[in-house]
């Protein structure tokens, strides 16, 4: 076993620990993380949805937590409405073909969105031009945006809520996103269904 492959292996995962950390200990980043999924609660609460969108790992992410909200998290439960604007091939190249691809998102949210749901912008960057394009149409729709981006000042600062990820590093930043994402899927289903779905032996 290559001793420098071990090193790598420790290191990662002491950076991984270590940016875990700082957001553990960041009262304010606990409570907006907190926030945003009561306003998903509500937005199920009231026949809304989630809808989630990123670019690259942060496409694959949506994807994971709209998946986790479609199927179940933790344990069996009907299921919640929510939709990854990553996943249709048909439409993302319809648009980007005949329109941008910085339009694939915005485009995607005029179709589908509604006052009242909650739209998670993923990003490492914090400046995909095509997540920073969506936030006028959830500002016309009346739809919450949530920015998911790291600890650089960016683009989607501007969005209605942002919770930023204290690392610079775009695995670091991926994988507290991941971490939230889920926190976010457990509230939303122990608060919605646990009292009647979740029993515990």
């Amino acid at each position: 076993m290559n001793n420098s492959s071990i090193e790598i292996a420790k290191r990662h995962t002491e950076e991984s620990i270590d940016v875990k950390s700082m957001l553990l200990a960041d009262e304010g980043a606990m409570q907006t993380i907190a926030q945003v999924a009561d306003l998903c609660v509500e937005a199920y609460q009231h026949g809304r949805k989630v809808l989630w969108a990123g670019n690259g790992g942060s496409a694959a992410d949506a994807q994971h937590m709209a998946g986790e909200m479609v199927s179940k998290f933790q344990f069996d439960r009907p299921a919640l409405s929510s939709i990854a604007l990553t996943t249709d091939t048909s439409i993302i190249t319809a648009i980007s073909n005949d329109m941008d691809y910085s339009d694939i998102f915005a485009r995607q949210l005029q179709a589908h969105a509604l006052a009242g749901d909650v739209f998670v912008g993923i990003s490492t960057s914090g400046n995909s031009k095509n997540l920073v394009k969506a936030l006028p149409v959830c500002r016309e729709l009346g739809v919450i945006s949530v920015a998911l981006v790291g600890a650089s000042p960016c683009k989607m600062d501007d969005y209605d809520i942002v919770i930023k990820i204290p690392s610079t590093s775009t695995p670091r930043i991926q994988e507290c996103q991941t971490l939230i994402g889920h926190i976010i899927c457990s509230i939303v289903e122990e608060r919605i269904f646990g009292e009647k779905y979740n029993k515990k032996e």
